[in-house]
Formats: structure tokens, C-alpha cells, sequence
């Protein structure tokens, strides 16, 4: 059974078209009836608009194989005064969820991903944290790679701010642990003996989605079709505990090894 993310995994980080291999390996899950769910860090369009996205390009499977960080935020942060930061496309997606966005005195901090970040943007942030707000992220991704440059993902500005202000912060999507319960709960739905050490979580960020999938007991597979080019990158600078258990090149490289 697997844990499948999406940017960078299952679609480019480029054009967002299906990377090689991806529509097939979700194919093949569903001709063998292998439990499986499509988790991914999306926070730019609604849920099921994202959802919808994904079969319109070509993959078949069920919404409720699918689970993304705006499907557990009601459940983490309240919806009045928020300072939210990201791209323009997640403050659109927040205001229709019907969150107050408040830059002036908010109770919480909300970081997504944008590659413009400014330093005023990180100055408010700073302020409102020593003020008293929460840090929340919408994931912990380590790098954000568009237009063929890598940008520090939400996780690399989380760590900043936690540095900078002494203020520990809660993760909504990957690869929190409440994220990777509430997957669980779902693949339940498809196999009542779905246990993490059952689970293989696909990914290719091994530092943010894999790193926590091995913390709590899954096998990971590392693919090199997104945010890092090369294994030798990354994978020799983590500790050996969160080293993934095997690098693929791709989907296609996966499906042709299994």
C-alpha cells in the first residue's frame, strides 16, 4: 500500500503535466486493488478543484484517495484573524473558506508557499510572532522548485521564523503527524489492516515528506524527478535513519523495478 505525492512526483514542477510513468502506476494500483492515497501539499486551488485538475490530466481514482492540507485546516486554525502569507491563488482559496485575514494584530500566522517572498513580509511576520500569535504551516516542504529554480519551501521559512523569534510552530499537511494519521484513517477505508509499517510513502522531497514518513515507520521512496536533480545531492548529507529505502529516477523507473 502507498502514500503518493503529487508536485514533483506524479506531475511536473514545470508545466504540471504527468511525469512518466505516473498515470501507469496509478493504474496499475487500481487493476490490483492496492490500497493507495494521492497526498500532496497543494494549497494554491480548493481541494476538489486541485482533485479535478488531477483527472482532467489523465488520473483515475476516487476523491476520497485523495487528501491535501486545506482538507484539515478548519480542524487546526480558527478562522478569525489570520495573517496569512503565500501565493495570491492560497488568500483567494482562504477568503472563500471563509477565513478573516487580519494584518494588523492576528492570532495566528500562516505560511504557504510563495518563491517572492519579501523581507518586509518576514519583518511583519516577525513582529506578529513576538506579539504573541502562533506559527502555523500549511506543510513542511524543504525546497519549492518552479521555473527551473529552488526556492526555500515552507519548511526553510518555518525554521527562520522559529529561530528568529524563539516561537515553535505546528505543521498542517506533510509531514505532520496529524497529516499522516488522517491518511491512514482513509486508507483504513480501503483495507482495515492498514498499519504505517504496511505503508510506502513516494515522494521527492526526502528531507520534508519522506523524513517523517521514516519517523513513523513507513518505507520511503525517493524520486529525482523534482525538486532535487541527483541522489548525491542530498541523500549522502541525511542522518542514516532518514535516508529513504530506495531512489528512483522516476515513476517509470519504479513501475519497470517492481
Amino acid at each position: 500500500m502507498y502514500f503518493i505525492d503529487v508536485q514533483g512526483t506524479l506531475i511536473s514542477d514545470t508545466d504540471k503535466s504527468p511525469i512518466r510513468g505516473s498515470i501507469e502506476f496509478i493504474k496499475m494500483c487500481n487493476d490490483k486493488n492496492i490500497p493507495y492515497m494521492v497526498i500532496t501539499n497543494n494549497t494554491k486551488k480548493a481541494s476538489h478543484d486541485f482533485y479535478d485538475f488531477l483527472c482532467s490530466i489523465g488520473f483515475e481514482f476516487d476523491f476520497s484517495k485523495y487528501l491535501d492540507p486545506l482538507m484539515l485546516l478548519e480542524s487546526r486554525v480558527q478562522k478569525d484573524s489570520v495573517a496569512a502569507y503565500g501565493a495570491d491563488e492560497f488568500l483567494k482559496t482562504l477568503r472563500a473558506m471563509g477565513y478573516t485575514l487580519n494584518y494588523e494584530n492576528p492570532k495566528t500566522v500562516l505560511v504557504a508557499i510563495k518563491e517572492d517572498f519579501s523581507a518586509d513580509e518576514y519583518a511583519q511576520m516577525i513582529e506578529f510572532l513576538l506579539s504573541g500569535a502562533k506559527l502555523v504551516g500549511m506543510h513542511e516542504t524543504s525546497i519549492y522548485a518552479k521555473n527551473s529554480k529552488r526556492y526555500p519551501g515552507v519548511g526553510a521559512i518555518l525554521k527562520m521564523l522559529e529561530f528568529a523569534t524563539s516561537v515553535t510552530y505546528e505543521v498542517v499537511g506533510k509531514p505532520s503527524e496529524a497529516f499522516y494519521n488522517e491518511s491512514l484513517a482513509k486508507l483504513k477505508e480501503q483495507d482495515s489492516k492498514a498499519e504505517f509499517s504496511r505503508v510506502t510513502m513516494i515522494s521527492d522531497d526526502v528531507k520534508g515528506d519522506l523524513g517523517g514518513a521514516k519517523e513513523m515507520g513507513m518505507k520511503t521512496v525517493f524520486v529525482t524527478s523534482g525538486k532535487y536533480k541527483t541522489e548525491s545531492e542530498i541523500v549522502p548529507f541525511l542522518k542514516p535513519e532518514l535516508r529513504p529505502d530506495m531512489v528512483y529516477g522516476d515513476m517509470q523507473n519504479m513501475l519497470e523495478a517492481i
